[in-house]
């Protein structure tokens, strides 16, 4: 595949269209295709490039700015950012650990993963996938680490229809693939996610897993995930050591969700 077809817009795919710019001038940017301070193609040159309304593509642009990819200077344009060396997880995001900021900036990321297979789900993930207590599904518990150091713990559970996807996709269960990719490719795009955070201590295996002591202070994210459709496809509980990994969380004042 040509680089030009891989960075057409996809009118067939549901992703939204100045999602899909975003993600092109994203990679342009992290390549160094663009590099920091270089101006990136004005609004017009973007609308001629590849098709879109202006107002799609000012979308893109400001959700570069919101990440810190790039910053506008009035009556010049938009110029690429050097990432912030302190970017950390975007937790409002619909991307997974993997594919966030951490592995933009040359800092590599691990998976090891500790168990997979069919369980009993637990009461809590059964109510938050609207299923029957005692229903069938997938677990997959994993420890992430940056740089060497373990710093997330993560355990998803999946219900009966997602189960086979898990259990079929040997990248994901040798921690070597992105389980949010796999889902996406299987037809369970991220519609909408409701995600808590708690500051928690970790339980014995957890800390041994994370290697710190039982009273160190952990952020635990308790995550449920829809489709567009309203199908609820995956329940994460993550304890993340944050002086490793920051939680990062920004605000636009876009409707982000609407535009095509």
């Amino acid at each position: 595949m040509s680089i030009a077809a891989a960075e057409a817009i996809d009118r067939q795919s549901p992703t939204p269209y100045y999602r899909q710019l975003f993600d092109v001038l994203e990679r342009r940017i992290a390549s160094k295709d663009i590099e920091s301070g270089e101006r990136l193609p004005s609004e017009n040159e973007l609308c001629t490039e590849f098709g879109l309304s202006r107002a799609t593509v000012r979308q893109a642009l400001k959700l570069l700015e919101s990440r810190g990819l790039a910053h506008r200077i009035p009556g010049r344009g938009v110029f690429a950012s050097e990432p912030s060396a302190d970017r950390g997880w975007m937790i409002q995001g619909e991307q997974g650990f993997l594919e966030n900021a951490l592995s933009h900036q040359n800092r590599p990321v691990t998976t090891q993963v500790l168990r997979s297979g069919p369980v009993e789900l637990p009461e809590s993930a059964c109510r938050s996938l609207e299923l029957p207590e005692g229903t069938r599904g997938f677990e997959l518990v994993r420890v992430r680490s940056v740089d060497g150091i373990p710093a997330v713990y993560s355990i998803n559970y999946s219900p009966p229809a997602v189960a086979p996807v898990i259990a079929g996709a040997t990248g994901v269960l040798a921690g070597q693939a992105s389980l949010t990719a796999l889902l996406t490719e299987a037809g369970y795009g991220l519609g909408g996610a409701s995600r808590t955070i708690r500051a928690v201590n970790p339980t014995p295996e957890i800390a041994k897993a994370l290697n710190v002591t039982d009273g160190s202070p952990l952020l635990r994210i308790h995550s449920t995930s829809w489709t567009r459709a309203g199908e609820r496809f995956d329940v994460y509980e993550t304890w993340v050591r944050s002086e490793i990994v920051p939680l990062e969380v920004n605000v636009s004042s876009l409707d982000l969700g609407s535009g095509r």
